[in-house]
């Protein structure tokens, strides 16, 4: 376990500055008239992303984490099944964006992760399901004026397209 917190920090770390990096390739601060630059957001994150790697291999270092004293196995029989199904369905949502785009893969990821993974009511998974991409769709499209893939259910936006501009 400590050995893979140790490595992950790492790896991170270095993942983080690799994206910082290809990130200041476009602006990464305020545009005037337009919002923040297109590499605002992946730099600033990957800047955070960052600290936090460092602090996890600090705290590793010192052993101050329970995980960095363990000498466990990193992952069991259930914690490998649970990755793969994280890991899968991320997949399959990433995939989804192509054909039905981010406001028809994020519900279908909600619904099979609250209801099914998480066991949440019907109800929490409805209302996640449904104002999530709805805040999406506001903050990305209306406020920064940052498009996401719609897929085949663009011609559906461009009512709401024509009310807002």
């Amino acid at each position: 376990m400590r050995m893979a917190e140790l490595v992950m920090g790492v790896v991170m770390g270095v993942f983080s500055l690799y994206l910082m990096w290809k990130s200041a390739e476009l602006p990464i601060g305020w545009i005037v008239g337009e919002g923040p630059g297109g590499g605002a957001w992946p730099f600033w994150l990957a800047a955070v992303m960052l600290l936090c790697c460092i602090a996890i291999v600090i705290r590793g270092i010192k052993r101050l984490t329970p995980e960095s004293r363990s000498e466990e196995a990193y992952m069991d029989r259930r914690t490998l099944r649970m990755f793969i199904l994280n890991a899968g369905s991320l997949a399959v949502t990433i995939g989804l964006f192509h054909v039905v785009g981010a406001y028809g893969a994020i519900p279908v990821f909600l619904i099979f992760y609250l209801r099914f993974m998480g066991g949440h009511s019907w109800g929490l998974t409805s209302a996640f399901a449904v104002l999530t991409p709805i805040t999406t769709f506001m903050f990305f499209e209306i406020a920064l004026q940052k498009t996401l893939p719609k897929g085949f259910t663009e011609p559906l936006f461009l009512p709401i397209f024509d009310f807002f501009y």
